[in-house]
């Protein structure tokens, strides 16, 4: 940080990037000179007696070993230049620049001697009587990994390359305008990169309109910055550390004030006085179906070696020339995703109604079961796990939601807001509910769904409820900024949302990243660490934790004052004085989690707990929308999310439950 710029132009990499990759390439070039120097110590003399051509070899060791001692030394220089400073402190970093420019021009003679040494490797312009097995494999080898470096050099150019690094923006409004003509540039880039990268999604109309939407979404958060992608990264790790110390702080007060969140592992006192429809039991019951949603792939997932004898079980050879009792859509000709649901729920095929493995943006697949053990139909649909998913997740606009029940002037997310009408109308189409009530008459309408498919069964119930006004929907790991604030609570009639620990996509949602967006640059502004620090740090916190002394030492305040300041000019400033960039909102409608949501959480453990090999306890407790409008870097905050895991921590507080129950008889469970 702050963007280097090299050659009149910007680039996505800062002049603290450069410690690892040079690095690296010292090694290599460490390892290729002690070759070259062998062969030279080798060959060298004998080239004298070469019919044509030694003057050549000689030439080309002696350059080559010439060039490689350059480079390394100045690969050497830059590192020690780039470690220089903290973060901001782009003063004691003036001269990387510089540097890099001398090291890329040297890529002009490495050049040179690369072709000097394919010709004496695989062109027949030099004899010599003399063979030296050793040196013409050891050459031969070095020309490849020669010309495969300067390949590796000319793509990462290419990838760091800023596409409007050198491009002048002219408009008649000086500030409106060019502000308007970047934003739009930038949402141009994006967009020609996401159609270039993700070729292979169908060009359709949504997908244009998602590409379009997250590519706006990406240039509007950090338009107007100087920040580059390593940033982000050392931003990530800053904020871990800083979290970790005002949640410390947090917890002292609390226990002062004794004002802690009562958690507790006793389900009667958790559920006590709610409808019986919400139970924990249920929660998992119909958490396994959605975990069956997954099909094929979670479970060459979670049983790597065994994967395939269990999808072997339920599979059929040549299922498109049969006849079956589920109506398949989407799946292959044997099945598989199919047999994957029937492996983890333990269905039958006469139980599936319909399964639908079709999967385009705003198009999730899903299955419809009829559900003998509870009396109900459910429709279990499928959360993220592609990139058409990931733009779906990623279309997070409001988009105004209408129905009878709904509260005027609703809104929800625009993704899953399209998955719930495709989904709506695929039911309609296909009959598929009112053939499913004419055989079970009786049964009651349950929407499941994890991550997307959670947000998604939550408007779809939203959407249903005029014409099933008894359905319930039950939610897990439900994506943060579903709806707004009304219609959010107007889902906890007929929804339980069910969520893990530090889950982070319960928390993501536009404000609460624009909100960690402004907390990053005051972490990075505040640091006092070079950035390969912070990287080397990260990397043991996510080993060991983060330690004590490390959350008191890592801040600029804590830094004295240096006897030397560098000039005004040098000094790096995040954001630039007229840039709105903390204060601008990509929309201005603030969305929520929906449904009433249980929050289980592992229990914390006691040093002799933590040396015991006891497995994980969990306690939970019912918590509000607005108690996930912090987005929090955590250690567990992507594995907390995953459906098995959770499906997992279910199961366990149940088990400790019957536990207690066999133990003292006088206990009932709800």
């Amino acid at each position: 940080m702050p963007a280097l710029t090299l050659f009149g132009r910007k680039w996505l990499a800062g002049t603290d990037d450069m410690v690892f990759p040079c690095l690296i390439e010292l090694f290599i070039r460490l390892i290729w000179m002690s070759l070259i120097g062998v062969a030279t110590c080798r060959y060298y003399s004998a080239t004298y007696n070469c019919t044509s051509g030694g003057e050549l070899i000689r030439i080309y060791l002696i350059g080559k070993l010439a060039t490689l001692g350059l480079v390394s030394l100045l690969l050497i220089v830059i590192m020690n230049r780039s470690a220089q400073g903290s973060i901001v402190d782009v003063y004691s970093r003036r001269h990387v620049p510089k540097l890099l420019a001398l090291k890329i021009i040297l890529l002009i003679p490495e050049v040179g001697w690369n072709i000097m040494g394919s010709i004496w490797a695989y062109m027949n312009v030099i004899h010599c009587n003399e063979y030296d097995h050793y040196t013409n494999t050891a050459i031969d080898v070095l020309v490849c990994l020669d010309w495969l470096l300067f390949a590796l050099a000319i793509f990462t150019l290419f990838m760091v390359i800023d596409p409007i690094g050198s491009v002048k923006l002219r408009g008649s409004q000086p500030d409106l305008t060019l502000d308007s003509l970047r934003h739009r540039k930038v949402t141009s880039v994006w967009l020609r990169r996401f159609r270039w990268i993700f070729c292979w999604i169908i060009r359709d109309k949504q997908s244009h309109e998602a590409f379009t939407q997250v590519a706006g979404l990406i240039s509007s958060m950090f338009r107007d910055t100087d920040l580059v992608p390593t940033d982000i990264l050392a931003g990530f790790v800053l904020l871990r550390v800083k979290q970790k110390r005002e949640s410390r702080e947090q917890r002292r007060i609390e226990l002062m004030a004794e004002q802690r969140l009562k958690y507790t592992s006793d389900v009667k006192e958790v559920f006590c006085g709610l409808p019986s429809w919400m139970s924990l039991e249920k929660a998992e019951h119909y958490m396994r179906l959605s975990l069956a949603t997954y099909g094929c792939p979670l479970i060459m997932f979670l049983h790597c070696f065994t994967g395939i004898f269990k999808l072997l079980a339920h599979s059929t050879c040549c299922a498109c020339f049969r006849s079956k009792p589920t109506l398949v859509r989407g799946d292959n000709c044997c099945l598989c995703n199919l047999a994957g649901v029937k492996a983890i729920s333990k269905l039958s095929d006469k139980e599936i109604l319909y399964a639908s493995f079709k999967n385009h943006i705003f198009e999730l697949p899903f299955i419809v079961v009829a559900d003998h053990k509870t009396s109900s139909i459910v429709v279990a649909v499928r959360g993220s796990m592609s990139m058409r998913d990931v733009f779906t997740d990623l279309t997070a606009l409001p988009e105004k939601i209408e129905g009878e029940g709904i509260p005027p002037d609703s809104l929800a997310h625009k993704g899953m807001l399209m998955c719930a009408l495709t989904l709506k109308k695929q039911l309609e189409d296909n009959n598929i509910l009112d053939r499913a009530f004419s055989t079970f008459p009786e049964y009651n309408l349950v929407l499941t769904g994890h991550s997307l498919g959670a947000g998604t069964s939550i408007l779809l119930g939203l959407l249903l409820r005029p014409t099933y006004p008894d359905l319930k929907v039950y939610a897990f790991a439900t994506p943060g900024g579903l709806l707004t604030k009304k219609a959010a609570e107007e889902t906890e009639q007929f929804t339980m949302t069910v969520g893990l620990g530090d889950d982070f996509i319960m928390r993501l949602s536009i404000h609460n990243f624009e909100d960690l967006r402004a907390q990053m640059f005051n972490v990075l502004q505040s640091c006092r660490l070079p950035k390969y620090r912070v990287f080397l740090n990260g990397f043991g916190y996510a080993l060991f934790g983060v330690p004590s002394r490390d959350l008191e030492s890592t801040w600029r305040n804590d830094r004295p004052t240096p006897r030397f300041r560098p000039p005004e000019h040098q000094r790096r400033v995040l954001i630039p004085p007229h840039s709105d960039v903390v204060s601008r909102r990509y929309t201005r409608n603030q969305l929520y989690t929906a449904g009433r949501i249980l929050h289980i959480a592992p229990k914390r453990k006691t040093k002799d707990d933590k040396k015991s090999d006891d497995d994980e306890t969990y306690e939970m407790r019912w918590l509000s929308p607005e108690d996930f409008l912090e987005l929090r870097i955590m250690p567990r905050m992507l594995l907390d999310h995953l459906p098995h895991n959770l499906l997992k921590a279910i199961s366990t507080v149940l088990e400790e439950q019957r536990i207690e129950i066999l133990d003292f008889p006088q206990i009932t469970i709800i």
